[in-house]
């Protein structure tokens, strides 16, 4: 328990760092993102080997593997989803003719926890997703991802660093 409190004290801090990031730098970085785990498909794969390992030793049915399996081509569409995070369009603000002001405004929720199933992909998803909208994240993914999710969490600290 000690050890999951301490993850949501790190995120807490970690919030208002990211919540300061302007849009310029949080496009960067996901594309520094998308950029790292394309070069680093190898070691995905390998981690994520183990897991499929794992789950086949656990007795994992036919559709799970094939959700767990990451892939070159899995991995490029991870990063492509990045890439997409990135070019999500700016907020606008229109004035009306009566001088009410609409638009859309993206506000930072803070630390969003979010649980999946062993779907590696969600990870890089989820975090993506979080990051652009300025809100740090405690992600959970299902024990059968485990090597694949601390690989690519690994890779997505490194490229933001």
């Amino acid at each position: 328990m000690r050890q999951l409190l301490e993850i949501a004290e790190d995120a807490r801090r970690a919030k208002y760092t990211v919540a300061k990031l302007g849009t310029n730098d949080k496009n960067r970085a996901l594309l520094a993102i998308a950029d790292a785990l394309e070069a680093r498909a190898d070691e995905i794969i390998a981690a994520n080997a183990a897991d499929i390992e794992n789950g086949r030793a656990a007795g994992l049915n036919d559709g799970l593997i094939d959700r767990l399996m990451l892939d070159k081509k899995r991995i490029a569409g991870i990063a492509e989803g990045c890439r997409q995070v990135a070019a999500l369009p700016v907020l606008w603000m229109r004035k009306r003719p009566n001088g009410l002001n609409i638009g859309q405004k993206r506000v930072p929720m803070g630390v969003i926890g979010i649980i999946y199933e062993a779907r590696p992909n969600v990870t890089v998803d989820a975090a993506a997703l979080c990051f652009k909208a300025g809100s740090a994240c405690i992600l959970r993914g299902g024990k059968e991802a485990f090597r694949s999710s601390m690989c690519l969490t690994k890779i997505m600290r490194e490229a933001l660093a």
